[in-house]
Parts: C-alpha cells; sequence; structure tokens
C-alpha cells in the first residue's frame, strides 16, 4: 500500500488558519483535501443553519407553495408519492406529516412488489377516481412524462420534487423542484430527494408564519467613497434577492430623477439600518429637497440580535463570524441583508424543534443515499445527527433502541452501516410501506411492532443477498468476455429485485468495472446499475432509452426497467455499447491519502477535538487519515470466529496507550510486524462502542516495522 501525503503550501495554511481562526493542524488538512475557499471551508468549521440556503432559491419553489397552500384552504385531497428506498421514504414521511399537521386530507403511497420505480399511470388513475386534485411526488417524478401528462388529462396537478438527473423531456407538471434542473442557479447541485422534500417542507413554514411571505421588500443603504457616495438597495422577495442597483453620485453633481434609483425604489417599503443617517446622506448628495420614505429597521433587529443592537453595519461586518467566509469582498448591503434575513428567520423561530426532528429524517436518507457531505449536506445531518441522539424522533427512535445504539454519540457510520440497511430492508423486501408507517405511526406499542418487523426484514434480506451473491458473482463472470472485461452483467429470474441494487455494487467492487444485475419478472425485468473507475453511466444508458419503460438516476448509481420482448434486443445493443465504454486505468499498488502526520505528543483523547470538527463523515469526505512513526507494539491478540482473521493491537505512544485493531491481518504477525516491534501506522482515529460506552481506538489501514 503506498502512504501518500499530498505536499502543500505552509503559506496558505498559515493564511487559512489566520483568516478563519482555526489551527494549524486543521488548515493543513483544510488544503490538503483542497478545501480552500470560504464558501467551502465553512461548511466544515460552522453549523449554523443560518448558512442553510434559502428554499426559494430553487425554482418553482413559490408555485409550489402557492398550490399547496390553496389546496389547503379549499381542502382538497392531496397524495404524496414517494421512493421505496430510505432517501424516498424518509422525504414521504417529512412532506406527508408536516401537511398532515396542517389538518390537509393527504395520504402517501410507494411502490411496492413489482410496482414500477417513481409516479405510475395506475397510482394517478385510483387517486383521481378518488377525487384527489394535488399529487406531490418526493425523490422521483422528474423521468414521469406520460404519468404527469395523465394526470392533467384527469384535472390532477402535479408538484414534483426531486434530486435525479433529468432527462431531455421534462414533465408538464405545474412546478418541478429539483436543483440539477436545466436554468436551475441554486448554488448546491447534490441534495438529497428528502433535501429537497425538506427544503419545500421549510418554504411552507415561511409562507405560514411570515408576513413577508409572498411581499417584496427594499433594503437600502448609503456610504461614503473618495469624494463621492455610494447608494446601494436591493429588492428582496422570500428573503431572496430579486433585483439590485447601486449608483455612485458626486454630491450635487446630478438630480435624484437623473439616476435609476426613483424608478428602482417607486412602489416599494424601503428598510434602512439607521434611517436618520440614511435620510441626511441622501439630502446631502441629492439636496435637501429629497424626501424618500424609509423605515429604521435598526433597533427592531437589534431586540432580537442583541449583538447587533447599537453598532454600525461597518462594525457589524467587522465582527461577523459568517462574513469572513465570503470569498468576495463583503460590503455593508450584504451584512444587511444577511442582519435583515437572520432576524426575520429568528423572530418567526423557523429552526425550532419541528424543524429539528425533521432534519433527522433528512440526515438518515441523505446518508443513506450516499450524498456528498459536502456544503449544506453537512450542516443538516450533523443537525440532524444532533437532534437524533438528544431527542429521537418516534418510530427512529424504537429502531435505535432495538439495534442497542441509542443514548450514545451516533455517527453517520452508525447511519449508514446500522440504521439505514434496516430502514431500506422494508423496500427490498417490496413492503416500503412498513418503514413508513413506522416513522409515521402515532401508537407507541404498534410501533414497538414495527421496528421489531423491520429488524426481522433485514435478517431475511441479508439471508437473501448472501444466497443471490452466490449465484451473481459466478454469472458476472462468465459474462465478462462478452461484455469486453468493461461490464459486469448478471440477470436471472431467482433474483429479486429488491437487492439488485446491492449485487451490483458487490460486482462493482469485485470485478472494478461498472455493473449491471437485472431481475427478471414476468411482465417487467428491472435493472440496478453502480459505477467504477469514474464512468458515467448515462453514456451507456441514453442510447438505450427507446427500449425502456422508464430509466432515470444519478451519475454512478442507475436504473431502468424493459419489457420481456425488449430483453434480447438490449442484450444486443449493449454488448456494442460496452465495446465503446471509456474507462479510467485501473491504479496499480493501493493508495492511501493522508491527511497529516502526527507526532506522537498528539496522540492523545485530546485529538478527538480535530476528528469530530470534520464529522460528519461519509461520500465525499472520507474519514480523516494520520500518519504516526516510531510506536511500540506493545501487545497483540487474535481475533475471529472461526477462524482468527484480526489482531488487536496496544501501541504504546510514550504518553498513551491506545487499543487498535487491524482487519484481515491476522497473517502479517511475525511476517510484518511481531510483538515489541516500533512501527509507522496509517490509521484512523474511532470509538469503539459496547453497551453504550465508547472506547477510543485507533483503525488500522497499514503499518510497517520503522527504520529508525
Amino acid at each position: 500500500m503506498k502512504w501518500e501525503k499530498r505536499d502543500i503550501s505552509p503559506e496558505l495554511v498559515k493564511n487559512i488558519s489566520s483568516k478563519y481562526g482555526c489551527d494549524l493542524l486543521t488548515a493543513s488538512i483544510l488544503v490538503r483535501r483542497e478545501l480552500v475557499s470560504g464558501n467551502e471551508i465553512r461548511y466544515f468549521l460552522e453549523d449554523d443553519p443560518r448558512l442553510l440556503t434559502n428554499p426559494f432559491e430553487l425554482l418553482g419553489m413559490e408555485d409550489a407553495v402557492e398550490r399547496i397552500l390553496a389546496a389547503k384552504e379549499e381542502g382538497e385531497k392531496v397524495l404524496v408519492f414517494g421512493d421505496r428506498d430510505v432517501d424516498g421514504i424518509s422525504a414521504t414521511a417529512l412532506v406527508t406529516g408536516f401537511l398532515s399537521s396542517l389538518g390537509m386530507d393527504v395520504t402517501a403511497r410507494l411502490p411496492v412488489g413489482d410496482d414500477p420505480y417513481g409516479l405510475s399511470i395506475q397510482a394517478v388513475e385510483e387517486f383521481a377516481a378518488a377525487y384527489g386534485t394535488l399529487i406531490i411526488t418526493v425523490d422521483c417524478g422528474i423521468s414521469n412524462t406520460e404519468e404527469v401528462r395523465r394526470a392533467g388529462e384527469l384535472g390532477v396537478d402535479v408538484i414534483i420534487t426531486d434530486h435525479h438527473n433529468p432527462q431531455e423531456e421534462i414533465p408538464a407538471a405545474l412546478a418541478i423542484i429539483n436543483p440539477k434542473l436545466d436554468g436551475q442557479t441554486y448554488p448546491f447541485k447534490d441534495l438529497a430527494g428528502c433535501g429537497v422534500a425538506y427544503k419545500l417542507v421549510s418554504a411552507l413554514r415561511f409562507a405560514l408564519k411570515s408576513e413577508l411571505y409572498g411581499q417584496e421588500v427594499c433594503l437600502l443603504n448609503t456610504r461614503p467613497l473618495n469624494d463621492a457616495w455610494v447608494i446601494e438597495a436591493v429588492r428582496l422577495r422570500n428573503l431572496v434577492v430579486t433585483a439590485a442597483i447601486t449608483e455612485t453620485v458626486v454630491p450635487a453633481a446630478v438630480s435624484i430623477g437623473q439616476t435609476r434609483l426613483p424608478a428602482f425604489l417607486e412602489g416599494q417599503q424601503i428598510l434602512a439600518w439607521d434611517a436618520a443617517l440614511q435620510k441626511r446622506t441622501l439630502a446631502k448628495v441629492f439636496g435637501s429637497g429629497v424626501e424618500i420614505n424609509m423605515l429604521d429597521i435598526s433597533g427592531e433587529i437589534g431586540k432580537e440580535i442583541p449583538s447587533a443592537a447599537g453598532k454600525s453595519l461597518l462594525r457589524i461586518k467587522e465582527l461577523s463570524r459568517i462574513a469572513k467566509y465570503q470569498d468576495r469582498e463583503t460590503g455593508e448591503l450584504d451584512v444587511f441583508i444577511y442582519l435583515f434575513s437572520h432576524f426575520i428567520r429568528h423572530r418567526e423561530k423557523l429552526f425550532g424543534e419541528d424543524d429539528a426532528q425533521d432534519l433527522q429524517l433528512v440526515c438518515v436518507g441523505t446518508i443513506a443515499d450516499i450524498m456528498p457531505l459536502l456544503n449544506e449536506n453537512r450542516i443538516m445531518v450533523k443537525r440532524g445527527l444532533l437532534s437524533l441522539i438528544e431527542k429521537p424522533r418516534p418510530g427512529l427512535s424504537e429502531l435505535l433502541f432495538k439495534l442497542d445504539i441509542s443514548g450514545r454519540n451516533i455517527t453517520s457510520t452508525d447511519i449508514s452501516w446500522i440504521l439505514s440497511p434496516v430502514i431500506n430492508a422494508a423496500g427490498r423486501m417490496g413492503n416500503p410501506r412498513k418503514a413508513l408507517d413506522l416513522i409515521m405511526e402515532k401508537d407507541p406499542q404498534k410501533r414497538d411492532a414495527l421496528a421489531a418487523d423491520l429488524i426481522g426484514m433485514n435478517r431475511e434480506r441479508k439471508k437473501i443477498g448472501e444466497e443471490t451473491w452466490t449465484m451473481t458473482e459466478p454469472l458476472a463472470a462468465k459474462n465478462m468476455e462478452t461484455y469486453q472485461n468493461r461490464l459486469a452483467v448478471a440477470y436471472s429470474n431467482s433474483i429479486l429485485r429488491g437487492v439488485t441494487g446491492i449485487m451490483a455494487s458487490r460486482l462493482s467492487d469485485r470485478f472494478k468495472v461498472p455493473s449491471l444485475v437485472a431481475a427478471i419478472g414476468e411482465k417487467s425485468i428491472v435493472a440496478s446499475l453502480r459505477s467504477a473507475r469514474g464512468y458515467d453511466l448515462r453514456l451507456l444508458l441514453e442510447p438505450l432509452a427507446d427500449l425502456f419503460i422508464d430509466w432515470g438516476g444519478h451519475d454512478f448509481a442507475a436504473g431502468f426497467s424493459v419489457t420481456p420482448e425488449n430483453w434480447e434486443p438490449f442484450l444486443a445493443r449493449l454488448k456494442s455499447g460496452a465495446a465503446n465504454m471509456a474507462l479510467r486505468e485501473q491504479e496499480g499498488e493501493e493508495t492511501i491519502a493522508v491527511d497529516a502526520e502526527l507526532p506522537l505528543s498528539y496522540l492523545t483523547p485530546d485529538i478527538f477535538t480535530l476528528v469530530n470538527r470534520f464529522e460528519p463523515y461519509g461520500e465525499k469526505n472520507a474519514q480523516l487519515a494520520f500518519i504516526a512513526r516510531d510506536m511500540r507494539i506493545a501487545d497483540i491478540n487474535l481475533v475471529g470466529k472461526p477462524q482468527a482473521k484480526h489482531v488487536k493491537l496496544t501501541v504504546d505512544t510514550g504518553k498513551h496507550k491506545w487499543p487498535a485493531v487491524y482487519w484481515q491481518a491476522a497473517e502479517k504477525v511475525k511476517r510484518d510486524f511481531d510483538l515489541g516491534d516500533r512501527v509507522d501506522m496509517v490509521f484512523r482515529i474511532t470509538k469503539n462502542w459496547y453497551k453504550g460506552n465508547g472506547t477510543p481506538q485507533l483503525v488500522v489501514n497499514d503499518l510497517r516495522r520503522s527504520k529508525t
């Protein structure tokens, strides 16, 4: 194994440490991970919900909110249609639960059994027949062109909330909320389906709580610039900047009518920070005859945000913790916009207990869907984890208890490896409704029984998975040459559709190429694909799309369904497509990226302050990997059943002794290291949990005898 610690600029490390107020070791890790802009760094050093992007920046959001509020007002029947995986179940529970709390007539529906992915014609027609008038899709819908068209024919409006890649033809829905939609200016494209659903619920909360919903306000500020004055203003709608203007004027040089200000300010509710000062400045610039009506908001904001009381915008900018992360120069008007938005959200208590409960679902769904733990995903997951630890919501609470991870510091790894598979098992076994019912159920006894059922389903899923793997692996191996050794393909009528994704992932890991696993059914064939070596699966699927019933997904994880009569033509064309697949070259020796080399004096329990700072770990944010040198092996034990394959060590760093585990390394004892040896090691720092108690430990990636 090759240890790779990238060379970095000491000057850049010092600058980041100084600018953002973090220690040099943290700064060096940020630089080594190529996190050097303020916009990237702030999501690692802060967890303030004010950093979450305004949901109204998503195209289609206000149209969706208006339609849902109209449905509430008219007592319409609403259907929330989701997906069968953890992300879809979480998103469905989130939206259904919120609309239900408003007293709306809302039901939820998920694909069950052999139902296809996404909204179905059958679901649309049955809902219309029951006098339903509004469908909201979550974690699906962007590929359901025909289904949305049918809904329109039946007088049913459809709002799509999704995060999958849009195809060439977009459904003619009333509103589409998807950060990947063409023309979308939302700054972060990698929200999970439940993340998009959360944005919808957040927008609805704002609309229901704030008198500013749908209203336009104008913020105005003046500031000196050499011999002139800068007059700047913005219009906000739902706290989103919709227009901006800047005029630089020399006093007495022009009249206000010769500027663009009158047209911009006409009919606006104008808010100012220290209105008296702004009026004096405007009189100085344009003459005493100019009168602009404005409301001084500084006092009201100061009551809600005491740290801003009695200070100028310039002074607040200098003290602002958030402003320092801007990659461009932050102006006084920027600070005003930020303060006003914070003031409104704080006054309306938009980040209260209900929001925290919602973020638990967002946290679980985002991690389960393997979305990048970057940008605002980090804040939503981090705050969701904190809420899950402090007060787990009903349904999740029962699962955590039965899985023996309640009452402890739950991490993203626990969600990924322990909690999510149990929720996912319901969908994989054809009954996702059981997981949704667990989250939505009010009766504690029923929740307890549902949680037990899910755990039982997960045991069955594991058993089926292992049995299927013994069939899937040899099938794929046999087909490798057929597909030019560029694609692993396995299909059978003995493969359960619920495990096709798991099997495809395992094949990708096993053969180091993109993989396809299909479940052959009587009426349809359903397949899952997983990528490898950087291959974009759309390049393979788009030329074959004319054969599919439906298809979609992400760049590196996708799926489709096809009729039995199109299966052989599909396989024939797939062979040609595989021959043209351009895969990245496989690396020879395995390489591990090292974040920092630690002096032995750093290896005390205090190091968890650093480790915890980079939580949550997951996609695009791997656990920190460290090097330490010249540690003495103080104890060795072989562990594992029925055969001892793993190694437990105690390593002595001088000041502290650390327990360590080295997986699949039993054969290396005495060959590569032995008791009493001094070794150099690459490792991760974690906690080993047992009966609610966490013991610090090192997880070894690789070790070598020290040269000294």
